[in-house]
């Protein structure tokens, strides 16, 4: 921590608290909480997946065609930690909403979910684009990879909780049922998420931005529509969104839909959720491993890396069976999840005009959530058509292979040392 700057960390620490929701929410308790709830409705096993695929389909599409809009109004001088603030606040009030959804109603669940989603992935945005704020393009891989491991880290202590809060309730050691177990791991999840957002709003503050004007609406719309022109001029950054928009989306639908994967399998909750605790474990130094690569072979290689072991998971999964091909499937995304994200998320900011980052990162936004729709109906379609889980993963394959072959025609980012000397300097 020594070696961060208070702005790095503050901002770093925001991963450490948000990713809360990312292991309990959208990986872990809330998918098992819904699959039983969706269970006691009637509702089959592969339709319930089915479902989730639809949901988180609608809210990256939601997401999606705001990011670039609301991304380009943030531009302006002072709004960007406001837009930030109002996803969050969104985010954090549906999560709470999760614990007061009554028994077995299945469809409230996912509206909930829908809004906390949107909020969650909505506030992520605005955080990505501060990264231009807080750190100089030089460092911009190794703090990238600092707020994932710090987030992987984190996650595991609110996650515990609730692992320990469920079952021990399940062995009724706990007079609570395991519904309300689970209630109170969402009751966690929000407060671990706010609590460690008061740094990022404390000390994190837009280094960068565009002078307000007047009709500052109408003129971003025009600037947003110059850029949709215009963003072929950006070859790099042009071929890395596209880039982006497959491999992510492979990414993305692994993580969102593992738990649900592995619940049509036969393995039982319990299971699933100490597999998911030592992801995480696990996660955290891989992530900033590849940070640390990433200075001696550069970021594009280790994203190339992660990619290709991406691709050995959905073959794996297709074969998967027992428990411990599980663990091995787990522990393979441990190795490249946070690393791929962080890589990515650092390599775009170095491509981006740092004034206008909001704008370009909902781009960034757009491509990876719009993305994001196609993985899980990929996943849901095939699911329902094979009436095999096993094959939707599987059909990911392809996505990731596109995806390799176009980062091989991104350049890389050029450096810009006298600028980043003069950062550091002050």
């Amino acid at each position: 921590m020594k070696n961060f700057t208070k702005e790095e960390k503050s901002w770093a620490l925001y991963d450490w608290g948000s990713s809360a929701y990312s292991i309990i929410i959208t990986t872990a308790v809330f998918p098992l909480f819904y699959k039983s709830a969706a269970t006691e409705a009637g509702v089959s096993l592969s339709d319930s997946t089915a479902y989730l695929g639809y949901t988180i389909a609608i809210f990256t599409f939601i997401l999606a065609l705001l990011g670039p809009i609301l991304g380009t109004i943030a531009d302006y001088q002072g709004l960007k930690k406001k837009f930030f603030a109002a996803f969050f606040f969104i985010g954090t009030a549906a999560t709470v909403m999760l614990a007061f959804v009554p028994s077995g109603n299945w469809l409230m669940l996912l509206v909930c979910y829908t809004f906390a989603a949107l909020g969650a992935t909505g506030a992520n945005v605005f955080y990505d684009a501060f990264i231009v704020d807080v750190t100089t393009e030089k460092r911009m891989n190794i703090v990238s990879s600092f707020g994932y491991g710090l987030g992987y880290i984190g996650s595991t202590i609110p996650f515990i909780i609730s692992i320990a809060i469920i079952v021990l309730s399940q062995q009724e050691i706990l007079p609570v049922s395991t519904i309300n177990a689970s209630r109170i791991a969402f009751g966690i999840t929000a407060v671990w998420w706010i609590s460690f957002s008061i740094p990022m709003f404390r000390h994190v503050q837009q280094r960068y931005f565009i002078e307000k004007e007047p009709n500052p609406i109408s003129q971003s719309f025009k600037r947003l529509s110059k850029t949709v022109r215009e963003i072929r001029q950006y070859r790099a950054l042009f071929l890395f969104l596209i880039a982006y928009f497959f491999y992510i989306d492979g990414v993305g639908t692994i993580i969102s839909m593992s738990t649900a994967y592995g619940t049509d399998l036969g393995l039982s909750s319990v299971s699933l959720l100490i597999v998911l605790f030592a992801t995480q474990v696990v996660a955290a130094p891989f992530a900033i491993l590849y940070g640390r690569l990433s200075e001696r072979f550069t970021g594009k290689k280790m994203l190339y890396v992660g990619i290709c072991i991406y691709i050995v998971v959905c073959i794996y999964a297709f074969f998967l069976e027992t428990i411990v091909d599980f663990w091995i499937l787990a522990m393979l995304v441990a190795t490249s999840q946070g690393g791929i994200q962080a890589l990515s998320r650092s390599y775009f900011g170095k491509l981006v005009p740092k004034e206008n980052s909001n704008e370009f990162f909902g781009f960034y936004n757009i491509f990876g959530k719009f993305a994001a729709i196609l993985g899980p109906l990929l996943v849901g379609v095939t699911s329902q058509i094979t009436g095999n889980s096993s094959m939707g993963v599987f059909s990911l394959v392809i996505l990731f292979i596109i995806g390799i072959v176009i980062l091989s025609r991104v350049p890389e980012p050029v450096a810009h040392d006298a600028v980043d000397d003069i950062a550091e300097s002050s």
